[in-house]
């Protein structure tokens, strides 16, 4: 079987593979680049394994960059993109469940491709697109199957993250664990108790959002993967209800996040600190999970300290969780406020000390007294109404 490398991604690698190819070693396109184009399905990277060892790749090509090269991986530099070659390589042990303790470097594809996880992740193609499938990969990828290469018990000691990327997959491309791999997943899910949050954190962060996360979710759960991830120990059932909304892809991971968290009734801050999350996804979250709460009849101050992105995104979740709630008339609510931030407010804290009022944390509670005014529409956001407004407010509260 051929694959078209019409895409632009592997039109412009087609010569490094020639290059290596032409001084004798052996050089495929391998990995997430291969599968997704066989799904039909648009490319970002190439990855390129060849039995050229890291030192020969770099006498093969004047610009390289050495990004991995204790695991064999050596970036080429051609036309301004980088293109990482990797030799093929086989592992010893895994002593930690997460990497091997060393590397050994093979001339061999077949040794190199059955390290791998997944069947449908050990293809390789050469640079004509013929494909070279040794572990039936092509007819996993017809079935929509996940399976394991070889044992999947010992892919999963190997590397006790590949658990966690089977859900993602299912989620992210729509296929389903076959039994033996699930089996597998099932009896070593106390493993991934072995691996760091953040790498645990990008595979569910990509399970939240895939195109079928039911199953991606009710497999996570059904294999006991749930028990040992942060804060979702002991939330089968909530995690189990979640996996039924409906199958409308969360465009972001802040919507995600925020549906999961607020079915499950978890504080976004504590939660996604322990899941080790940027401050900016914790800040909406936490945002938008407050805003859900009031949801039905939210005042303007609740859509002002909410702000723009947490309306949108709790419109977003709003509306999956009830099919007939009006995410157009919740944004319509939003755009009608007066001011949508504090620097919009007619009034600075220099007019009021120019007006006579002393600065300090009384001219503070002040301004906070009337930007709240302004927000409910009791005050207009004009200058020539809010600065003898404020000087009345403070002469009743002396």
């Amino acid at each position: 079987m051929q694959l078209d490398l019409k895409q632009p991604d592997f039109q412009a690698a087609i010569p490094i593979l020639k290059k290596i190819e032409a001084v004798g070693y052996e050089a495929y396109f391998v990995g997430g680049s291969v599968r997704d184009a066989l799904l039909g399905l648009p490319i970002h990277d190439v990855d390129i394994a060849s039995s050229a060892y890291p030192e020969e790749i770099k006498r093969i090509f004047k610009r390289t960059v050495d990004t991995g090269i204790e695991h064999g991986t050596v970036m080429v530099l051609d036309h301004g993109t980088g293109y990482e070659v990797t030799t093929f390589r086989t592992e010893s042990r895994y002593q930690d469940f997460r990497r091997p303790d060393h590397v050994t470097f093979v001339r061999s594809l077949a040794e190199d491709l059955k390290r791998r996880d997944f069947t449908i992740n050990a293809l390789a193609v050469r640079h004509d697109g013929t494909i070279i499938d040794l572990f039936d990969g092509l007819t996993d990828l017809k079935k929509r199957q996940l399976r394991a290469v070889g044992d999947p018990h010992e892919r999963f000691h190997e590397d006790a993250l590949r658990m966690m990327r089977a859900v993602r997959f299912e989620s992210q491309l729509g296929f389903h664990i076959e039994p033996a791999t699930k089996e597998a997943i099932t009896a070593n899910a106390p493993l991934l108790k072995h691996i760091s949050v953040e790498r645990i954190a990008a595979e569910f962060n990509r399970l939240l959002i895939g195109i079928d996360r039911r199953f991606g979710i009710q497999d996570f759960v059904t294999t006991g993967l749930f028990a040992y991830v942060p804060a979702l120990a002991g939330q089968r059932t909530a995690l189990w209800h979640f996996s039924e909304l409906p199958d409308t892809p969360f465009s972001g991971i802040a919507s995600g996040w925020s549906a999961l968290l607020f079915m499950l009734k978890l504080d976004p801050e504590p939660t996604l600190k322990t899941w080790k999350q940027s401050n900016d996804l914790i800040d909406l979250v936490s945002q938008t999970v407050t805003l859900l709460a009031k949801i039905s009849t939210p005042t303007p101050w609740d859509l002002y300290t909410a702000g723009s992105r947490a309306v949108a995104v709790a419109g977003e979740v709003a509306a999956l969780l009830e099919p007939n709630f009006d995410r157009q008339a919740l944004a319509a609510a939003y755009a009608r406020l007066p001011i949508h931030a504090k620097k919009e407010l007619a009034l600075t804290g220099r007019d009021l000390i120019t007006a006579g009022v002393r600065p300090g944390p009384e001219m503070g509670k002040l301004l906070h007294q009337v930007e709240s005014q302004v927000v409910a529409g009791v005050l207009p956001n004009d200058p020539q109404k809010l600065l003898p407004a404020a000087i009345e407010m403070s002469r009743e509260r002396q």
